[in-house]
């Protein structure tokens, strides 16, 4: 956080962090890809050792720097005493600074659309260019309960070392979102409005993809089963291409979503 002893240029980077962070947690609710639940994070511009996040509050009510909590990278815990209570689940993204050192800002949600394709083995694959990112083969689906010890309570939830750490290893050679079964997503990025944007496409992909799905369903079933057509997912070469385009233009669709919940009336930033 912005502090006495930084440099004017340092203070205003921090700060534009902030901002940008306020800002990520009320598009994502705005779009939603979180409600009560869920949780944006990023790592501190200045201080790489050390990541951010809203103390246990919705997303959609953080609204200053008063909200969040500093943690060490290599324990999750505060690095300042008598810190809020916070999140239970940062070790997600404790475990994934730690392993990851491109990465500065990390999502984890449990939009609808998604779940789905958490628990059937249908894959969720790249439907159109915006959610080219995913990968021509879809990203992995990480199975929590292969990972449970003896001592843990089986709640599907984050709350270990062990566990944040397994789920980061998933993100290995350049995977940028990661399904988990019964639970949600998480994505990941080296900047905030990016990870933002991931998420997002990674929920409107999904339900684009349910629809085609049924779609298909419906129309074999109109014409006495017959097979259908091949639902045509994005090859390797137009998921690459079409992600290394759209890379360069997140700035657009941040810059509206930023107006969109300013303009909304719920939400509020005095960062």
């Amino acid at each position: 956080m912005p502090t006495p002893a930084m440099t004017t240029e340092a203070a205003a980077i921090v700060a534009s962090n902030i901002r940008k962070f306020i800002h990520g947690c009320h598009i994502l609710h705005y779009h939603g890809v979180v409600d009560a639940y869920g949780h944006l994070s990023f790592r501190h511009p200045l201080r790489p050792q050390i990541f951010v996040m809203a103390k246990n509050m919705p997303p959609a009510a953080v609204s200053s720097q008063d909200h969040l909590i500093q943690y060490w990278v290599e324990t999750a815990e505060p690095i300042e005493e008598g810190a809020p209570e916070g999140y239970v689940e940062r070790r997600i993204h404790s475990e994934i600074y730690k392993r990851h050192n491109d990465v500065t800002a990390v999502v984890h949600a449990h939009a609808e659309a998604v779940i789905p394709f958490t628990i059937s083995g249908v894959p969720l694959r790249p439907c159109y260019h915006m959610a080219a990112f995913l990968g021509a083969d879809g990203p992995p689906v990480w199975d929590i309960a292969d990972h449970f010890l003896r001592s843990d309570d089986p709640d599907m939830l984050v709350r270990h070392e062990h566990l944040g750490r397994s789920l980061a290893k998933s993100f290995d050679g350049g995977n940028v979102v990661t399904l988990m079964r019964g639970h949600g997503f998480t994505t990941i990025s080296s900047s905030i409005e990016d990870a933002v944007f991931r998420a997002i496409y990674t929920m409107k992909n999904a339900a684009i993809q349910s629809a085609t799905l049924s779609l298909s369903a419906a129309s074999a079933a109109t014409n006495n089963f017959s097979p259908s057509p091949a639902i045509r997912y994005l090859n390797q070469s137009e998921a690459w291409n079409a992600a290394e385009t759209l890379s360069g233009t997140v700035s657009r669709p941040w810059e509206l979503w930023v107006r969109e919940v300013g303009a909304s009336g719920l939400y509020s930033s005095i960062a």
